[in-house]
C-alpha cells in the first residue's frame, strides 16, 4: 500500500531518531528500519560521546585534537560547528533520560565520569559504562514510539529515492526528491512512500569488508542511494579500521572499546612484549589509523593471527565496574579480562567519507538530506577521532531537523510516482549466486583495499567490481528483489566508490595508506566521485 508523509527518515539510529524527535511536533514523520528499530550501529557504540564538559577542557582543544586526527582534511568550519554544539547535545540527552555514568569523586564538578580515548588530549568522553550507544538508542526509541506524529516502519528497506525519472506526469522545475521506494522484507513487495523531504540516516558501509565490527545491516545503503540519485560522494577511501576487535572463532563482530586503552590497557605480542611505543610516542592512545597499521605490521611481520590487549594490571573491581559488557562477553568465550589479555585484530569499523552535505544536512538533490555516518560533513577528515561519531549524529540531526521544519511550508507536495513494475520479473531459483557474489566482494575488498594498499591491488579490485556489477545488473533486471540482492547492489556501488576514490589519492594520508605513494602531498584535497 502506498503512503505519504511530510518527512521520510531512512535509518533509525541516533541520527535518524534525533531528527525525528526534532521534526515530529511540526510534521508527519515516518522512520524506516531494515530490522527491529534497534538493529543499527548506534546500539553497538561502546565508548561514549566526546564533548567539552569539564572545567579543564576547552572548545579550542577539542577542535585542535579533531583537526590533528583528521590529518589535514577536516573542514575547520564543520569541526567548530559540531564541537561548539556538543555540550547542548549532551544536556538534551540527559533531559531525555540518558543516565550517564556518574563520577563518585566528582573531580571536575560535572557529576559524570569522563574517559579519554585515542587522539584526545584530555578526558572528555562521557559514557554509560561501556554500552553508551545502547543506552542512547533505548531512550531515543522510547521517545519516538511515544510520539503520535512518528510512524515506525520496521523491516522495510529503501531501494531508491524518487526523482523526476520516476514521476508519472513530468513537471517543469528543479530536480528534487518526492519520496522513496520501500521494500517490505516480510511481504516481499515494493511500495511508493511519498514525502516532501527524505533523510538518509542509514549508517556506514563497513560490511563491504570481510571483517567488520559493524552489524550486518551496515551495507552503505544511503551512500549508494544518494550516488544513484546523482549526489556527489567524498573521501570514500577513508574507511577506519578499529584496532581491537575480539579475535575468537565464535565471536561475531564484538568490539573491544578504545576506552580500555584510555584507562591503561596496553597492546602486546603474544609473548607479552609491548610494541606501540616504537610506532608512535602516544603509544596506545595514538589515533586509530596509527594503531591499526601498527597491529597490521606486527601481524604480517611475525605471521600472527592476532595481538593481545591487556588491562589485567588494573584493579578487578575497576574493570568490572567500568567495562561490564566487555567483561561479561569475554567470559562467554573463556577469557577473563581481569586475569589476562584479550586476543584482538583490526576490523573495518567506520566510514569517514560519504554523501556530501552542508551543515544543515542538505545534499545536492533538493529535498534530500543525509546525516550521520552516511554523510560527509568535513568533521572527520582523513581519520575520525574516537567518540566524535555519536556527537555528529546528534548535532546534525538537530541542525537538519531545524532546517526541514523551517522550509517545510515552502516545499511543494510530492508528485505522483509510478508504482514499482514487477510485470516482467520472476522469482529466482539462483539465489546462491547472490550469496557467492557477496562473499567474493567482501573478501577481495579485504585483500586488495584494506589497511595497506597498492596500485596493483586497486586495479584488481576495480576489475572484479566491474564483473560483479554486470552480473548484479542482469540479475536485478530479471528477478524479484530480495533484501540480500538489494544490499549486494548497494555494496558493489560502495565498493566502486571506495576503489575509485583510493585510485585518485596518490598519497598516503590518514586511513589511506599505499606503498606506491608512502608520503603525503603538500596540498590536502578531498576526493569527489559520482556514479
Amino acid at each position: 500500500m502506498n503512503a505519504s508523509v511530510d518527512v521520510l527518515i531512512i535509518g533509525a539510529g541516533a541520527a535518524g531518531l534525533s531528527l525525528a524527535l526534532q521534526v515530529a511536533p511540526f510534521a508527519k514523520v515516518a522512520v524506516v528500519s531494515k530490522g527491529e528499530l534497534s538493529a543499527g550501529s548506534t546500539r553497538w557504540a561502546q565508548g561514549g560521546i566526546a564533548a567539552v564538559l569539564s572545567v579543564g577542557d576547552t572548545v579550542e582543544s577539542h577542535i585542535e585534537d579533531t583537526l590533528i586526527a583528521g590529518d589535514g582534511l577536516c573542514d575547520p568550519e564543520a569541526v567548530r560547528f559540531v564541537v561548539e554544539r556538543g555540550p547542548a547535545a549532551i544536556k538534551k540527552l540527559i533531559a531525555l533520560g540518558v543516565q550517564f555514568t556518574p563520577d563518585e569523586e566528582d573531580n571536575d564538578g560535572l557529576g559524570y565520569h569522563l574517559t579519554q580515548e585515542g587522539g584526545h588530549s584530555v578526558r572528555r568522553v562521557i559514557h554509560v559504562a561501556d554500552a553508551t550507544g545502547q543506552a542512547v538508542q533505548q531512550v531515543l526509541e522510547l521517545r519516538a514510539r511515544a510520539e503520535p506524529n512518528i510512524t515506525i516502519l520496521e523491516h522495510h528497506m529503501a531501494l531508491d529515492v524518487i526523482t523526476s525519472r520516476h514521476i508519472m506526469d513530468k513537471a517543469d522545475g528543479a530536480e528534487r526528491t518526492h519520496g522513496a521506494y520501500l521494500f517490505n522484507l516480510k511481504t516481499g513487495r515494493v511500495t511508493v512512500h511519498a514525502a516532501k523531504a527524505v533523510v538518509l540516516a542509514t549508517g556506514g558501509a563497513s560490511r563491504v569488508y570481510l571483517y567488520s565490527s559493524n552489524p550486518d545491516g551496515s551495507t552503505g545503503d544511503g551512500i549508494a542511494i544518494a550516488a544513484r540519485a546523482g549526489c556527489r560522494i567524498a573521501n570514500m577511501e577513508f574507511n577506519q579500521f578499529h584496532p581491537t576487535c575480539l579475535y575468537h572463532p565464535k565471536a561475531k563482530n564484538f568490539l573491544i572499546s578504545e576506552a580500555l586503552r584510555g584507562e591503561g590497557a596496553i597492546l602486546t605480542l603474544p609473548d607479552g612484549e609491548r610494541f606501540m611505543p616504537q610506532f608512535d610516542p602516544r603509544a596506545e592512545l595514538a589515533p586509530r589509523d596509527v594503531v591499526a597499521r601498527a597491529i597490521d605490521h606486527e601481524m604480517k611481520r611475525l605471521g600472527l593471527d592476532h595481538v593481545m590487549l591487556d588491562i589485567s594490571h588494573r584493579d578487578a573491581d575497576f574493570i568490572t565496574s567500568y567495562f561490564p559488557t566487555i567483561h561479561r562477553r569475554c567470559l562467554d568465550f573463556g577469557i577473563d579480562i581481569t586475569q589476562g589479555p584479550i586476543p584482538v585484530v583490526p576490523a573495518a569499523h567506520y566510514t569517514c567519507g560519504g554523501v556530501m552535505v552542508d551543515l544543515k544536512g542538505r545534499t545536492d538533490l533538493d529535498g534530500l538530506y543525509c546525516i550521520g555516518e552516511a554523510s560527509h560533513t568535513g568533521l572527520h577528515g582523513a581519520n575520525r577521532m574516537a567518540s566524535n561519531s555519536l556527537l555528529e549524529c546528534l548535532v546534525l540531526g538537530q541542525a537538519a531537523g531545524e532546517d526541514i521544519v523551517e522550509r517545510l511550508k515552502d516545499i511543494p507536495e510530492p508528485a505522483r510516482a509510478r508504482n514499482w513494475d514487477e510485470s516482467r520479473v520472476t522469482d529466482s531459483d539462483e539465489e546462491i549466486v547472490v550469496t557467492h557474489n557477496w562473499a567474493e566482494l567482501r573478501r577481495f575488498m579485504w585483500n586488495y583495499v584494506g589497511i595497506v594498499r597498492t596500485n596493483k591491488r586497486l586495479e584488481r579490485a576495480e576489475h572484479r567490481i566491474a564483473l560483479l556489477r554486470q552480473e548484479i545488473a542482469d540479475y536485478y533486471s530479471n528477478f524479484r528483489v530480495t533484501s540480500d540482492l538489494l544490499e549486494l547492489r548497494n555494496l558493489v556501488d560502495v565498493a566502486d566508490l571506495i576503489v575509485r576514490s583510493a585510485q585518485m589519492r596518490t598519497e598516503s594520508r590518514g586511513l589511506h595508506y599505499t606503498t606506491d605513494y608512502p608520503d603525503k602531498r603538500a596540498l590536502a584535497e578531498n576526493t569527489i566521485v559520482t556514479i
